[in-house]
């Protein structure tokens, strides 16, 4: 029985204990009352009686009239006349029928009430001629006492109504912090960490400082570790000057972008360099060198701020690298960059100039071919001189561009409404290369008879459509239908984009709830630009799926983890390294560094953590010495 049912029996207890008592206790001394007043009148009557029997010295038929007119004028049961012998002489009985009980005849039998006779000396002179007894009716002592108990009730029950409402607000004042407290301990046991406004009742109040301590002492190691884990991560990622991406994580995130099956389907890589960067050295000096790369770098970070995904690297001395990927927002054009360092370099009066070389990809070509033709572009920017800007042959897909917004919602509806969807199957396996789950990105099939195409192709116009949580919803529809059949744990990719859709949530939930079963084998993953951007509805995402069994994480995670400050209270199973962050950590100790940290930090708030993307058999050995619980990739076996 719960504490509140526990206060609100001894509350109702309490209450009855006090009106049953309070009304017992009146009951008794109103009867005492009524039956001293019974007995007092008597008394009063019978040496009335006895007076005026004494004046009709001795005549027995006075004495009777007289007996008789009493009888016939009060309330009495029985008047009784005897001689001094006990003899009665004369005797008056009301008829039990003729005195009607005003009072129910349970309750008179319940609370019986005693009339006590009076009794009075008879005399006539000096010779005592008898006694006379006088017997009052109860009936009306019982008229009273059940109207009394009437009033006494009510006005009881009344009292106990408005104790009870009075209770109400004290049980709620008391049922709100420990509710607060109740769910401040099931937030810690589903490893979110959340601190509560500490209560007023001295005891509910010292157990939530205690849990507020805990909390905020988690915080503060969390905090610790993600200053750690930063610093590690620009120590394996980052130039030490510009603070941009070095050339080996770099290219390890245009290799990503690349092979990404979800990610956009094709982008721009722009070269940029600074034209004679010795000659500027010896001209204004190492320190002033430095101080212009550093302006460089602030520049082409400040012109790729509004592009989600954007990979800034610096790629040696004077050679920059800036990667775009295609989405709802325009990206920025090659001369956006000239001409912003050209200004830069004027408004400080740097003699400096840069050349700028760039080519469009798509998904599927190679990282050296499309290094290669942004090289081949840079050196025709070179030849035509400072500023130049030089762009190489476009990679587009002639679908993509053909295809309007109007068509493309057609098509994605008529794929959803025909079933034209499938799921793939890359699986996730375990330190002993156990399977843990397959990751199922969703592929799409736009004719009848034509390929299953990627999400790379056709999510950024599912996003700009409108489509995307009708899509999500679909692929975990068909991922439950998938697991009910083989009962092999699946995961879904979810948008970031279909957390801002209402309803999204409720109808997950929904889905989820009707099969059961099916449920706790599905891993549902949210990119980590979520948790940066929505963090609140990456919480209430968690908070509405994980009681169905459902395991909630992150994916493609890594460079924002330390950033994000509430990542302890968002309750989440899981997070997946990005394939940039654990490509190469075999051959790189910085990077095994970070990759160590990171899941040093992630296990401390009790998270299983994955690595994404690992393609060679080297890797997997050091991500596992690094920690990391599962991994998945081109090198991935599943063992027997």
């Amino acid at each position: 029985m719960s504490l509140i049912r526990q206060i609100w029996l001894l509350l109702l207890v309490t209450l009855l204990m006090a009106f049953f008592g309070s009304f017992a206790v009146w009951m008794m001394s109103s009867r005492g009352y009524l039956e001293t007043q019974l007995r007092l009148k008597n008394a009063d009557n019978a040496q009335s009686l006895a007076l005026n029997l004494t004046q009709q010295r001795g005549d027995t038929m006075a004495m009777d009239m007289a007996l008789s007119a009493m009888f016939d004028t009060g309330f009495y049961q029985r008047i009784t006349l005897k001689d001094a012998a006990g003899r009665v002489l004369l005797n008056r009985e009301s008829d039990p029928g003729v005195v009607r009980e005003q009072a129910p005849q349970w309750f008179v039998g319940l609370v019986p009430v005693e009339s006590v006779p009076g009794v009075a000396q008879v005399s006539d002179g000096w010779r005592a001629v008898g006694s006379v007894e006088v017997v009052s009716h109860s009936a009306f002592a019982h008229a009273q006492l059940w109207q009394g108990s009437m009033k006494t009730a009510g006005l009881l029950s009344m009292l106990g109504a408005l104790a009870c409402v009075v209770a109400t607000f004290g049980v709620n004042g008391i049922r709100r912090p420990l509710n607060a407290t109740v769910g401040q301990a099931q937030a810690l046991m589903e490893r979110r960490f959340v601190t509560v406004a500490e209560p007023r009742v001295p005891e509910l109040a010292r157990l939530s400082q205690a849990m507020n301590a805990v909390v905020m002492r988690m915080k503060s190691v969390f905090e610790e570790q993600a200053g750690q884990v930063e610093l590690l991560r620009q120590q394996a990622h980052c130039d030490p000057l510009t603070g941009l991406s070095h050339r080996r994580h770099f290219m390890a995130q245009v290799s990503a972008a690349l092979s990404e099956e979800e990610g956009s389907a094709e982008g721009v890589i722009y070269l940029i360099r600074v034209s004679d960067l010795a000659g500027i050295n010896r001209m204004l000096g190492h320190r002033q060198t430095d101080a212009l790369l550093q302006r460089l770098a602030r520049v082409i970070t400040e012109e790729s701020a509004g592009v989600p995904g954007a990979a800034l690297g610096r790629l040696n001395g004077g050679d920059f690298a800036v990667c775009l990927m295609s989405s709802h927002v325009p990206l920025p054009q090659a001369e956006h960059y000239a001409d912003a360092l050209k200004r830069a370099f004027a408004e400080q009066a740097v003699p400096a100039a840069v050349v700028v070389g760039g080519v469009r990809w798509k998904r599927g070509v190679t990282l050296q071919s499309v290094l290669a033709a942004a090289d081949s572009a840079l050196a025709r920017a070179e030849s035509r001189g400072a500023f130049s800007v030089e762009l190489g042959a476009l990679l587009a897909d002639a679908q993509t561009v053909a295809v309007g917004q109007d068509e493309w919602r057609r098509r994605l509806l008529d794929a959803l409404r025909a079933g034209r969807v499938q799921l793939m199957r890359y699986p996730v396996v375990d330190r002993q290369l156990k399977l843990l789950h397959h990751e199922c990105p969703m592929r799409m099939q736009f004719e009848p008879q034509g390929p299953f195409e990627s999400a790379a192709l056709w999510l950024p116009m599912a996003v700009r459509t409108g489509l995307i949580s009708q899509i999500d919803e679909a692929a975990v529809t068909l991922a439950l239908g998938q697991v009910a059949q083989d009962q092999q744990a699946r995961g879904v990719n979810l948008s970031p984009n279909s957390l801002l859709d209402s309803g999204f949530v409720p109808r997950l939930r929904a889905l989820l709830a009707a099969q059961p079963e099916a449920a706790r084998l599905l891993w549902l993953e949210v990119a980590e630009v979520a948790a940066v951007e929505r963090f609140e509805l990456v919480r209430e995402l968690c908070k509405q799926l994980r009681p169905l069994g459902a395991r909630v994480g992150l994916e493609h995670a890594g460079e924002h983890l330390p950033r994000i400050e509430s990542l302890f209270e968002a309750g989440l199973d899981y997070v997946k390294l990005d394939a940039a962050v654990v490509q190469g950590v075999a051959h790189d100790a910085a990077r095994a560094a970070f990759v160590s940290g990171t899941v040093n930090m992630l296990h401390g708030l009790g998270l299983q953590v994955y690595a994404e993307g690992v393609n060679e058999s080297a890797d997997i050995l050091a991500l596992r010495q690094c920690g990391v619980d599962g991994v998945t990739g081109p090198a991935v076996r599943v063992a027997a």
